[in-house]
């Protein structure tokens, strides 16, 4: 798998990987999108001797300085396995042309973490957008657990409504269901959802997520033609069974595509990329 994500793949199709956790890598027209990758057991380190140790229970998919050229780097929030510095910083040094996408709210805590100078980063607050010749970001709210805004009402979490030539994808960020979400997500019509499943337990003392049956439920309300589930399989304080999910999907109806980590699916394999 590690060969697969380390080679050149020369065609007019999009090919994603995940890396586990909410981490995805997208190659498309022979550029690179990383979206919020955890590539390293800095949490591990952290909490090792704590009341919330982060045992991991799945490997790392690769080291994160033998990534290919990456042209962005995407964080929904400042969480480390969202924002890792010790992910993010060997690629920033390999490819220091890299751009950096983060929500505008954590700026100052983002060059702090990556020990980079405050005006690198490209910010976006909900509803503002980013683009180059290959691919548009544009922000929307995400609930972790609630829409957190700063003084100047710039919200700290984000999804990220993804467009590369005809297709659109939804990376929901860490999240829960709010009101005007439907609503966004519809109108953004996107051919595949990267959505969350490990749910919101109080008792894990961290913020939660949609757990499989919402997040089923959030991809058929806004008929998704494929939703992917992630951030499960990670630590084994804070995951879920992906079974659930597929029974789940089957049971409603829900197409759905479950990837290995490492794992990889293609927009013409989907036959949603014409």
């Amino acid at each position: 798998m590690v060969d697969d994500i380390l080679s050149q793949v020369d065609s007019d199709d999009l090919h994603m990987w995940w890396l586990g956790q909410s981490g995805y890598l997208i190659q498309y027209k022979g550029k690179r999108l990383l979206i919020d990758p955890y590539l390293s057991d800095s949490l591990t380190k952290k909490y090792a001797s704590t009341e919330k140790p982060h045992v991991r229970i799945s490997e790392l998919v690769i080291d994160p300085s033998l990534l290919p050229r990456i042209d962005i780097i995407t964080s929904s929030h400042n969480h480390t396995d969202h924002l890792d510095g010790e992910t993010i910083l060997p690629i920033l040094s390999n490819f220091p042309e890299c751009k950096i996408i983060i929500p505008e709210a954590n700026r100052d805590f983002v060059s702090d973490r990556l020990k980079i100078d405050r005006s690198i980063p490209i910010g976006l607050n909900d509803g503002e957008s980013f683009a180059d010749d290959v691919f548009s970001i544009k922000a929307i709210p995400a609930a972790h657990n609630a829409i957190d805004r700063n003084e100047e009402g710039k919200c700290h979490y984000l999804g990220y409504l993804i467009t590369a030539g005809n297709l659109r994808i939804y990376h929901s960020g860490d999240t829960l269901f709010y009101d005007e979400m439907q609503s966004l997500i519809s109108e953004f019509a996107p051919h595949v959802a990267l959505l969350p499943i490990n749910g919101n337990l109080p008792s894990r003392k961290v913020s939660g997520n949609l757990n499989a049956t919402e997040a089923i439920d959030l991809a058929k309300s806004c008929k998704i033609p494929y939703v992917i589930p992630c951030h499960y399989d990670l630590f084994e304080f804070n995951t879920a069974d992906v079974n659930e999910f597929i029974s789940i999907a089957k049971t409603k109806g829900q197409p759905y595509l479950v990837l290995e980590l490492g794992g990889k699916c293609c927009s013409r394999e989907l036959g949603i990329l014409q």
